[in-house]
């Protein structure tokens, strides 16, 4: 594609713009979390109006090819990480899968009462206590996500001694507890980050964030796991494939 405005052509000037930044971002030229030129740059350069350069602009960052960071210019969107629900293939396998560096931190481990909202999940009472697992998950060196876990403490009463680490938790649960996942429950939705995800996410509190929340059941029925894990929206694209029965 030519890197210029043909004055004569009948696509208008700003559809040819924006067919040229998409071109230099999908093409590599400007390449992930790169700034860009600011708008009188571009401007001069395409002999384009100021108003017509911030309009594409405008628009490439609601399609999420640019993010635009106040004082600082615009720059490439980061290239998201692509992965399926967690609950047909555990996140971390799949991003070691894809050949990413993993790491993972435990931020906290708890024993105590559950919370109301994890209480009526759980379908526990008021005095019974949970494993409440806080993990910070990073890919190449960068954080990307904090995974919150809650399991009844009767179900899993050595949990807090056992590698929730270096092991994933199903694994754990399942091999120590015979705990094994088959029914979930899942929801996500787009939050506002929590200024304590926000912390250890690398954000500034109200950034956006993807909440996927699952409620864990056995083959019996006994529900055994309810979690949360909080995506940096600007690292990561969950993917949902359906088969009609």
């Amino acid at each position: 594609m030519l890197d210029e405005v043909d004055r004569d052509s009948a696509v208008p000037i700003y559809q040819q713009l924006e067919d040229i930044f998409t071109a230099k971002i999908t093409g590599g030229e400007w390449a992930p979390s790169q700034r860009i030129p600011s708008e009188n740059e571009l401007n001069r350069y395409y002999g384009t109006s100021r108003m017509t350069v911030r309009g594409v602009l405008t628009k490439l960052t609601t399609d999420g090819l640019l993010t635009r960071v106040p004082g600082k210019g615009t720059f490439v969107a980061p290239e998201k990480i692509n992965a399926v629900s967690p609950a047909y293939r555990g996140i971390r396998e799949q991003l070691e899968v894809l050949g990413y560096d993993i790491s993972t931190e435990l931020v906290s481990i708890d024993r105590g009462p559950a919370p109301t909202r994890v209480r009526d999940r759980l379908g526990l009472g008021r005095d019974d206590d949970v494993f409440a697992i806080v993990r910070l998950r990073s890919v190449d060196g960068k954080p990307l996500s904090v995974h919150r876990s809650f399991v009844p403490a009767a179900l899993a009463p050595t949990l807090d001694t056992l590698d929730v680490v270096g092991e994933q938790l199903c694994v754990v649960l399942e091999d120590a507890f015979d705990l094994a996942m088959h029914d979930v429950a899942e929801g996500l939705e787009a939050v506002a980050v929590a200024e304590t995800d926000a912390s250890l996410l690398g954000l500034r509190r109200g950034d956006p964030a993807l909440q996927l929340t699952d409620v864990i059941a056995d083959r019996v029925g006994t529900t055994f796991e309810y979690s949360t894990i909080v995506f940096r929206g600007d690292r990561m694209r969950l993917q949902f494939d359906y088969t009609r029965p």
